[in-house]
């Protein structure tokens, strides 16, 4: 082989090695999104997505244009009264909720979340059909399990991270009187979750998320106006903002441990959703709020579960009020 064609060839080589270690770098990061920013209306699973559809499809002025899949999950795109919307269900549970919503906030422009959904009662006041839109959202499973102390009946051997977490909670709660009134049931301690965001120097314990209150008030001023509510032809539905939600991975139906969440949650509601939810766009910095159709008041029926009889119709009820609160967020 000739010398020029020798060195050619190392060129040509220096050229593709050289290609594949020094390419243009890549930007990391969050997308910068220029179109106009969606409401994205959340549902967990089927019967309260039938609901939500049904709201769309009845009326005029809504419709939903086109339909994305990302990673198994269908994004509905469409408009409500000209304004566009983002419908999705998220799944079922702390980990699918968190999880769909933080891919449909890195994927599409956002400024609001609406989630709709059912939910058991904790408080026992609330019937099946009743809506309840909570101002705060607790994780009531974040908890510490431990050993019984053998050296005194009744107590328990608690990590020293949490004995101290104890001893600052009447401070904190003359601070926030939202704050729970830790307790625990048998061998379960009630935590908080940790969480960083912009702005923080270091992870913070957060006892609750707290809706938006524009949002909150939209929905206040959408009630003003709803027309009565009936649930299943039998009574007149409620419908009221207000209070604290509990969101758990686990299916609530023991009357005990509902009385337990109502104790030191001071809670409404229970199901299995809307912290993370409320969470993920905490930290985003996406307004948002959590509306709530009951479904059955956990573990108070004798005998099997009856939810699945309520579902549709509760979810209906939250539908009006959903698009009752999209009525008064474009006039405001």
């Amino acid at each position: 082989m000739k010398k020029n064609q020798i060195l050619i060839l190392a060129a040509i080589s220096l050229l593709l090695f050289s290609g594949c270690k020094t390419s243009a770098p890549v930007a990391y990061g969050p997308k910068t999104f220029e179109q106009e920013g969606y409401t994205a209306l959340l549902v967990a699973y089927r019967p309260e997505m039938v609901a939500l559809l049904e709201a769309i499809e009845d009326d005029p002025e809504a419709k939903i244009d086109r339909t994305v899949t990302y990673k198994g999950i269908e994004y509905s795109l469409g408009t409500y009264r000209g304004e566009p919307i983002l419908v999705f269900a998220t799944g079922m549970s702390i980990a699918n909720a968190a999880m769909s919503t933080q891919m449909a906030l890195d994927y599409f422009p956002i400024d609001e979340v609406i989630y709709l959904g059912i939910a058991g009662a904790v408080n026992p006041k609330w019937q099946p059909g009743d809506v309840i839109v909570p101002e705060r959202w607790y994780y009531h499973d974040e908890s510490v399990y431990s050993n019984p102390d053998p050296t005194q009946e009744g107590a328990f051997i608690l990590p020293d991270y949490y004995a101290n977490f104890l001893d600052e909670q009447a401070a904190r709660r003359a601070k926030d009187p939202h704050t729970p009134k830790y307790k625990p049931f048998a061998f379960i301690h009630p935590d908080e979750v940790l969480i960083i965001k912009d702005g923080m120097d270091e992870p913070e314990d957060q006892p609750y998320f707290a809706a938006t209150p524009r949002l909150l008030d939209a929905a206040r001023e959408a009630i003003k106006v709803m027309p009565p509510q009936m649930i299943l032809g039998k009574r007149e539905a409620v419908v009221s903002v207000g209070g604290n939600g509990v969101t758990g991975s686990v299916f609530l139906d023991n009357r005990e441990y509902r009385q337990w969440t109502r104790d030191v949650f001071d809670a409404e509601v229970t199901e299995m959703e809307s912290a993370a939810v409320g969470q993920v766009c905490t930290i985003n910095e996406v307004d948002w709020i959590i509306i709530r159709a009951i479904s059955d008041l956990a573990g108070g029926q004798e005998g099997v579960n009856v939810e699945h009889i309520y579902d549709v119709a509760a979810s209906r009820i939250g539908a009006t009020l959903l698009f009752g609160l999209l009525d008064q967020l474009m006039v405001e």
